[in-house]
């Protein structure tokens, strides 16, 4: 299927050479808009807004439960500064059409990445499940319950992880974690959401 882009500015999703960009074609049944205003377009297969940490309701607007049509949102995710993922998660609102969700799965897919659908929640699904775990394991660092070393450890080789919490968060950057988790926080209100300390000193420190 065909798509074509819409760009302003860099993408979170796909950075300058992703082969993702130079497939595009001048026209195609799917518009996908990487940091571009929203434009509609009833006769398209499906819209795509390149989403941060908001929701899509932002930037289509919301109807007591109602909302829906073929824009939805979508952002591979990418640990900080590390490189994109093969993973997309693709927003849907309760009436979005279900051959927009297909159309999308099709373009993704055809790149060779892996589709995941969501319901429209600020942070959709793995940052509302990581975030509160690097916050604690950040918190656990403050009160000496054990070494940096010792988490990362323990997680790797106990639980079978890739890398520990306080290394994947630290090299995704303390100051983005910030951003991400006040976003959240301010949203949901939850406290695991509230950035931790090493988090706020990070991000005033990038801001000095």
């Amino acid at each position: 299927m065909r798509y074509r882009i819409v760009q302003r500015g860099e993408s979170r999703s796909f950075p300058l050479g992703d082969e993702f960009l130079d497939r595009c074609a001048n026209d195609g049944d799917v518009v996908i808009h990487l940091g571009s205003p929203l434009v509609r377009d009833d006769m398209k297969a499906a819209i795509l807004v390149e989403l941060g940490t908001e929701c899509l309701g932002v930037h289509t607007g919301e109807q007591s439960g109602d909302e829906g049509s073929n824009v939805l949102g979508f952002a591979r995710y990418r640990n900080g500064g590390d490189p994109p993922s093969r993973l997309v998660e693709l927003v849907r609102q309760p009436h979005t059409r279900p051959e927009a969700i297909a159309a999308a799965r099709t373009v993704f897919e055809a790149a060779g990445l892996v589709v995941v659908v969501c319901a429209d929640q600020a942070g959709r699904i793995i940052d509302r499940l990581v975030r509160p775990k690097y916050n604690a394991a950040l918190r656990f660092l403050d009160e000496g319950l054990a070494t940096a070393k010792d988490m990362d450890t323990t997680c790797k080789l106990g639980l079978g992880y890739p890398d520990g919490p306080i290394e994947r968060v630290e090299r995704g950057g303390l100051a983005h974690h910030h951003d991400v988790t006040r976003a959240l926080f301010e949203t949901y209100g939850t406290a695991g959401y509230a950035p931790a300390r090493r988090a706020v000193v990070a991000k005033m420190r990038e801001g000095s």
